[in-house]
């Protein structure tokens, strides 16, 4: 019986290959026919035994205006990140903060011993003090060493000298000036202040211990990252580099390194593109390794839910608005590395048409290639469709299912 039902099936099989060009629909022979055996006793089968074409549900496509979005995998990254080193080494003599807290830029954080700093202040203090009266008496004394040079009292070189030594206790006082402003300033230094806002790490010192500063071995002491804003960095290939740049030559989109173009990212837990920033930096090269250019994202992170270093799925602009074909990605057959849809003409007859596919849309297919408006496409009882077989179509509408987790408009690359 299974020869009897798969006989005519052939034949007719041979007759779609026949009328339809059959170069490639051949492949087909062998699968197709695997799959009308094993329905050879479905209810369809005894129904086209009776005499009745089967019945299958086809459907126009949808053309509706699209714009597609590509993904990339990333990390967010803070906007500023700083290591906590003390410019001055010394014994930590305190930690004024909790570990992990959100500190405003200016916070106190660490103090180092502060006495040995405060005794050269005071050193600074007395070698100005020394160096002014010094200052002082060389004054006069050139004062009184030209007066008595207009009455020849004195020489002139004695006058040179007296000139000379007020010239010396002048340059002794700036330098002690100054080194009263350095000593001020490492007594500054031992109160560690928050130089940004942000999300504060551990201490990485326990208080008591030597702390090693002002040098490139200094101590770190613990990190500050920024918060809100925050970067989303991500690789993407020289393929799509060519793609977005041919796209600005064309006028049709804005470079991302003229433009703030609008993303999307989501983390990986979330389903919904609610997370919307915009476009800020592409590098200036491709890795000669890899192959990509890094672009990043700055988004707004108010809340401060998004931390440093987590993984996420980013979505932006991957092309211009064109009217798409879509269909139902379940109407879509694979023979190998071909696509293929199911279409039914005007006399009942199953006509396969090879397609070119696009991303998926509203949970609908986007057919780049293949199909027209006025294709009736079988979007369901495909296994009853047989190329060059009769069928009785059903017509039915093809709805997109829109969910609140797309962005309206938007096309994922699947």
């Amino acid at each position: 019986m299974l020869v009897v039902g798969v006989a005519p099936e052939r034949s007719s099989l041979r007759a779609g290959l026949s009328a339809g060009g059959g170069g490639k629909l051949s492949r087909l022979l062998a699968s197709v026919v695997f799959l009308f055996a094993v329905n050879a006793g479905s209810p369809a089968s005894a129904q086209q035994a009776a005499g009745g074409p089967p019945p299958v549900t086809v459907a126009n496509p949808v053309i509706k205006p699209v714009t597609e979005w590509d993904e990339y995998t990333g990390r967010f990254e803070a906007v500023e990140r700083v290591e906590i080193r003390s410019r001055v080494s010394g014994f930590l003599d305190s930690n004024h903060f909790q570990d992990g807290q959100l500190i405003e830029k200016g916070d106190l954080l660490f103090v180092i011993d502060p006495r040995p700093f405060e005794a050269e202040v005071l050193q600074a203090q007395a070698e100005i003090e020394r160096a002014t009266a010094e200052l002082e008496f060389a004054s006069k004394e050139l004062e009184r060493g030209e007066q008595l040079a207009k009455s020849s009292t004195i020489s002139r070189a004695q006058t040179d000298t007296r000139r000379s030594a007020r010239s010396v206790a002048a340059a002794s006082l700036k330098s002690a000036r100054g080194a009263l402003q350095l000593a001020e300033l490492d007594l500054a230094y031992t109160q560690i202040k928050a130089p940004i806002s942000g999300r504060i790490s551990n201490s990485r010192v326990d208080v008591g211990n030597l702390v090693n500063g002002g040098t490139t071995q200094s101590t770190l002491l613990t990190t500050i990252v920024s918060i809100d804003p925050i970067y989303f960095v991500f690789d993407t290939s020289e393929a799509d580099y060519l793609k977005y740049l041919r796209l600005n030559q064309q006028g049709t989109r804005a470079s991302f390194r003229e433009a703030k173009n609008p993303v999307f990212v989501r983390l990986m837990d979330e389903t919904e593109w609610t997370r919307k920033g915009v476009m800020n930096f592409v590098d200036n090269e491709l890795g000669p390794g890899s192959g990509t250019i890094r672009g990043r994202a700055i988004f707004d992170n108010p809340q401060g839910i998004i931390t440093p270093g987590l993984f996420g799925r980013l979505r932006l602009v991957g092309s211009d608005e064109y009217m798409a074909t879509l269909v139902p990605d379940s109407a879509v057959l694979s023979d190998q590395s071909n696509k293929i849809v199911m279409t039914v003409d005007g006399e009942g007859t199953v006509v396969p048409k090879f397609v070119t596919l696009g991303p998926v849309v509203d949970g609908l297919r986007v057919i780049r290639s293949g199909l027209s408006p006025d294709d009736q496409v079988v979007i369901e009882g495909i296994m009853r469709a047989r190329p060059g077989g009769k069928v009785t179509p059903e017509m039915a509408n093809i709805e997109p299912e829109i969910s609140a987790a797309a962005t309206p408009s938007t096309a994922s690359v699947q």
